[in-house]
């Protein structure tokens, strides 16, 4: 079986998982999301030794450490997870767009964007935490089958 066809069945697995087990896919999402801020972090600090750049790198990597090893205290707060990263790429797409960083314009724009979109969702978890599991569960699932029909 082809590479795409399997990680399309898994995809499509996984969102059925985070679908039926809404509050165990917010720890996981917690956990994922940690790990996700600290490598940021780290990408940031190492991307150029500018002070702004340290100092988002260094609350993203704090942050990081706290979405994942605290997760009990912070998995209803899915929302506000949310929230941080997307100030933290909008943060880091500005950066990009006004420094002479290595960082491309598009990429910075894309970043920016991210970051609204995540802000949006944010939004929408921070009422009801379920949602963001469902809707992360319907977007694996959509992806799994795009990936199994190519």
């Amino acid at each position: 079986m082809e590479p795409n066809k399997i990680s399309g069945i898994l995809s499509v697995i996984l969102g059925l998982i985070f679908i039926i087990f809404p509050i165990f896919s917010s720890g996981l999402v917690s956990i994922l999301i940690g790990i996700s801020l600290v490598f940021f972090g780290i990408a940031l600090i190492l991307a150029g030794f500018s002070a702004i750049n340290i100092v988002i790198g260094i609350l993203a990597i704090i942050f990081g450490l706290l979405f994942t090893f605290n997760i009990d205290a912070l998995s209803f707060l899915l929302g506000l997870q949310f929230y941080i990263i997307g100030i933290i790429m909008i943060l880091a797409g500005i950066i990009g767009l006004i420094s002479d960083s290595q960082m491309s314009k598009i990429a910075s724009l894309l970043m920016i964007i991210l970051g609204i979109i995540s802000f949006a969702l944010g939004g929408f978890s921070l009422g009801q935490p379920i949602f963001a599991a469902v809707l992360i569960g319907v977007a694996l699932i959509i992806q799994g089958i795009r990936m199994y029909m190519e």
